[in-house]
């Protein structure tokens, strides 16, 4: 691709939370984009974003847990826009409930959209990125990839499935010599929508776990991922002390989670009678980047800030020991 041709992406759960936010960080680079989400009305909202900002969008109102759609969605954009040259699974569900609560049809599906929902997507990413040997891959994980918690057994389960089937299909780039790259974001609790439309059967309205950050934090660790060779990418010192910390000590997180994590998933308010929910048929409404937390979502990382440019701050470390030592060495040897 030349450098004046746009970037074309494909971004599942484009509509709505992390998606959207997404798709608005690439369209300030004037990216030509695939959308894919449920909601057709959402849908238009975010591909006139792309057009406002000087983009192109192609709008697919499907379920990824169909993979012929989605892969009827991938060739249409490659027929009209060109190579796929990035292409991001984001799309999910939940259910916020005690596993013994949960039916067999809603883990069923929530499994189908959070798990199944990137496997479908990423096998229609690699049948158009290997033919051509390029591509990148991201893969929308989080720190409950590596760290359950109570009360979202189906989410924690499919986030950990899609770490795992990633790192397999990472191995076996390795070993064709493969240029292709696949690659994950994992992130903390985010204000997104998805706490006021998701499943739940808690007696109080869901929220993400504190401390909470803005989707764009989520999006700018996205697109660095998607022009950078990095494995994985933790976003938020949470992420890292929730990763980490499972290393360490398990069975002190399994017990603290035990005791706290049920309250620390809900509000002080009732859950309201009649709540819509998402888990089979989209909800209707304005949603778009942002949920209900705002006053509570820090909108900067400084850890995600030092991942992200570590390489100079590296260099800079460096120079500072070269200068200090440097000095050292001068007032040791004057005369």
């Amino acid at each position: 691709m030349g450098n004046t041709s746009p970037e074309v992406v494909v971004v599942t759960g484009a509509s709505a939370g992390v998606g959207r936010a997404i798709v608005r960080e690439f369209a300030k680079h004037q990216a030509w984009m695939g959308l894919i989400a449920r909601d057709h009305d959402r849908l238009n909202a975010a591909k006139n974003e792309v057009e406002e900002q000087g983009g192109r969008a192609l709008t697919f109102p499907i379920d990824v847990a169909n993979a012929e759609d989605v892969d009827r969605a991938a060739e249409q954009v490659q027929r009209e826009f060109g190579h796929i040259d990035i292409w991001i699974n984001v799309a999910m569900t939940t259910v916020f409930a005690p596993f013994k609560d949960i039916t067999p049809e809603e883990f069923k599906r929530a499994t189908e959209v959070t798990y199944l929902g990137f496997v479908y997507g990423t096998m229609s990413a690699l049948k158009r990125m290997l033919p051509r040997d390029q591509g990148t891959i991201v893969q929308i994980g989080s720190a409950l990839a590596y760290r359950s918690i109570p009360l979202q057994s189906a989410y924690c389960g499919a986030k950990h499935a899609i770490v795992g089937f990633t790192d397999s299909i990472r191995t076996e780039l390795i070993h064709d010599k493969s240029n292709v790259h696949i690659t994950a974001v994992h992130l903390p609790a985010m204000n997104t929508p998805q706490f006021n439309w998701c499943r739940t059967k808690l007696p109080r309205h869901p929220q993400p776990v504190p401390p909470i950050f803005e989707p764009e934090v989520a999006a700018e660790a996205v697109y660095f991922a998607a022009h950078h060779r990095r494995r994985e990418i933790f976003v938020g010192w949470p992420t890292a002390k929730a990763i980490y910390g499972q290393d360490i000590a398990p069975g002190f997180a399994d017990r603290y989670l035990g005791k706290n994590g049920y309250d620390a998933q809900q509000t002080s308010e009732p859950v309201a009678p009649n709540r819509p929910d998402n888990l089979f048929q989209p909800v209707p409404g304005d949603y778009a980047a942002h949920g209900s937390f705002t006053k509570e979502s820090k909108d900067f990382s400084l850890q995600m800030w030092m991942t992200l440019n570590r390489k100079p701050l590296g260099i800079a470390a460096a120079a500072t020991l070269i200068g200090a030592g440097t000095l050292l060495w001068k007032r040791n040897n004057a005369v």
